[in-house]
């Protein structure tokens, strides 16, 4: 036998071996009694989650001309979902739902019109301590758990320091990062950002209350009324509370809601934002090497793209498209630092890497004729949009190499909050049984094991009001999508509300279709050509079917707490997370440190 001959059987031998790995690992993959029992088997877990991107601002989903090649590598090692849905069309209740598997709805984590979003850091609402995040049962199933970068879920209830909304109540063993979430009043040089209905209503019911008191106070003087003492005394502080709110609302939000912490500690009052990426990073890195022996779960929820899209000296002036895509090329590169970090320390086989946005790209953010926000490729509409697929359909790229195929495409319907049951599933824990959960285990159709998603129905809201509904029509494949409120564009013929800074989801801002409108997203992606009885044969009967899954959707939906009502999202001076004494929060603990010569 010659050497070439016994050096070609040893390449046969070798890869023989390779693929029965491979094949062993996916039939333990596929029977969860024996992936529970291996814990060697649990990957460890790495999540990227951008904030306000557009799935058209990345290579691998189209553009062109922003340079995406870290992100890009995800799709080409891993699986990129092309029809991934985000549960809400802004922040808070999106990754609210991200982080429960749930319709924001049923945890009181949306609302109506205006309130969509936490406001304040000090206000009471947020991620209901009875609800269960996937991080909590990771936990429970042996993960060291981190969170870097953005919250935007609350902190405390009563109390300034009851953290009972904090990251760290909720599941993770380390938070470094925003409480709240990066505005233009964390940087001095930015307009002031904070909302401005809300400040309309503070300074009205502030004046109201003082008139109140003024008046009730002149009666009591003059004896025409008897209204005790106390209840003057109590009306004029919660005036005053409304003043302060007011009145902060012009000069310390900066103070106030921009702030980093370290676990639940405040190391920085007021953030820092130039220096803000370089700390996260390090943190990031720092966490994966401290817990290489795993398994760990680390969710980096990063504060790119969000305006005012703080970006570092050297990745300015470097895209095409300006400021935003500058931000966008340093969020790629934080990318690739952590896919290197992982490859370099022997995790890149162990790890499953996911990459998602929280939402579409924000088409009304602009500063003159300079667009600040997303670009949402070939679909209509953009963030607080639930209904146009520009607001909700997101980037979704999953790689677990040796395990998951390369460059898979998989066109089916899927959500944001399937994250939950796959990641539970793969920690060997079960999701709880005691509520409804709507995401569904992707690993089946990762691997291909099943061709369609075990989505049938997706709802689609803004704040409280169903604005669209998808159907997954799995005999024939089609996907339908039926609008019931659209928001109206201004100016007329644009796909954003530019007179305003979001679209609304109800009132003038709006219009009701009856019938719905219907469009054939398999053909219409771009929901361009609405159908009609007279285009569409199965016009009514896939109406009604999408009505009948409406009535028992809302069969399901019970009465809770609403997190971002008024008295929720508003400021309370009691809560003020502060470093140092109130009012005069502040502190910088990474220079202190840095000064003292410690590692930070």
């Amino acid at each position: 036998m010659s050497w070439q001959s016994i050096k070609e059987d040893m390449v046969c031998l070798a890869h023989f071996w390779s693929a029965a790995g491979s094949f062993l690992a996916l039939y333990l993959l596929l029977q969860l009694p024996e992936l529970q029992a291996l814990v060697s088997y649990k990957p460890n877990i790495v999540l990227f989650l951008a904030d306000d991107l557009g799935i058209g601002d990345i290579g691998c989903y189209g553009n062109n001309t922003i340079r995406t090649p870290n992100i890009d590598r995800l799709a080409k090692e891993g699986v990129k979902l092309t029809q991934h849905i985000a549960a809400a069309p802004v922040c808070t209740p999106s990754r609210a739902a991200f982080l429960t598997g749930r319709y924001p709805i049923r945890s009181g984590m949306d609302q109506s019109n205006v309130y969509r979003v936490l406001q304040w850091v000090a206000g009471s609402g947020g991620l209901p301590p009875n609800e269960t995040t996937f991080v909590k049962i990771l936990q429970k199933q042996g993960y060291t758990t981190g969170l870097i970068g953005k919250w935007h879920l609350g902190m405390n209830c009563e109390y300034h320091n009851d953290n009972c909304h904090h990251p760290l109540q909720h599941g993770f063993d380390f938070f470094y990062g925003m409480p709240f979430t990066l505005m233009n009043d964390c940087q001095v040089s930015q307009p002031a950002e904070l909302d401005g209905p809300l400040r309309a209503k503070l300074w009205s019911y502030t004046q109201i209350i003082a008139l109140t008191v003024l008046t009730l106070l002149a009666a009591k003087l003059i004896h025409l009324v008897s209204v005790p003492w106390k209840t003057i005394f109590f009306l004029a502080v919660f005036g005053f509370l409304f003043f302060i709110s007011w009145y902060s609302s012009y000069g310390f939000v900066r103070y106030w809601d921009c702030i980093m912490m370290k676990n639940d500690e405040i190391t920085e009052q007021p953030m820092k934002v130039e220096r803000a990426s370089s700390l996260m990073l390090r943190e990031a890195i720092s966490f994966i090497e401290r817990n290489k022996h795993g398994p760990f779960f680390l969710f980096v929820s990063f504060l790119h793209v969000h305006t005012p899209l703080v970006t570092t000296e050297n990745f300015i002036g470097r895209s095409n498209h300006g400021l935003y895509g500058d931000n966008v090329e340093e969020m790629d590169w934080m990318v690739g630092r952590i896919l290197d970090t992982l490859e370099n320390g022997s995790l890149k086989n162990r790890t499953l890497t996911y990459f998602a946005s929280d939402h579409g790209g924000h088409l009304e953010a602009r500063k003159g004729n300079v667009q600040l926000g997303g670009w949402n490729g070939i679909y209509k509409g953009g963030k607080a949009m639930a209904g146009w697929e520009g607001g909700i359909r997101v980037p979704g790229l999953v790689r677990w190499t040796g395990i998951l195929p390369e460059g898979k495409i998989i066109d089916e319907p899927t959500s944001l909050m399937d994250i939950y049951p796959t990641l539970v599933h793969l920690a060997g824990g079960t999701v709880p049984q005691d509520r409804v959960i709507d995401g569904r285990n992707l690993m089946p159709l990762l691997l291909g094991s099943v061709q369609q998603s075990d989505h049938e129905f997706m709802f689609h809201y803004c704040g409280i009001h169903l604005h669209a509904v998808r159907w997954h029509q799995k005999d024939s494949g089609n996907v339908w999508k039926a609008h019931f409120i659209t928001p109206v564009f201004q100016p007329e013929g644009s796909e954003g509300c530019y007179e305003v800074k979001y679209c609304p989801c109800s009132g003038e801002g709006v219009t009701h279709h009856n019938p719905p409108l219907l469009f054939d997203l398999s053909q219409d992606p771009s929901e361009n050509l609405p159908l009609s009885p007279d285009m569409e044969p199965l016009f009514h009967i896939v109406i009604k079917r999408i009505e009948k899954a409406v009535d028992e959707h809302r069969r399901t939906l019970t009465p809770v707490p609403q997190q971002l009502s008024f008295y929720n999202i508003m400021w309370k001076p009691w809560l003020q997370p502060c470093c140092g004494t109130f009012p005069f929060c502040w502190c910088d603990k990474v220079k202190e440190n840095l000064d003292n010569g410690q590692q930070f």
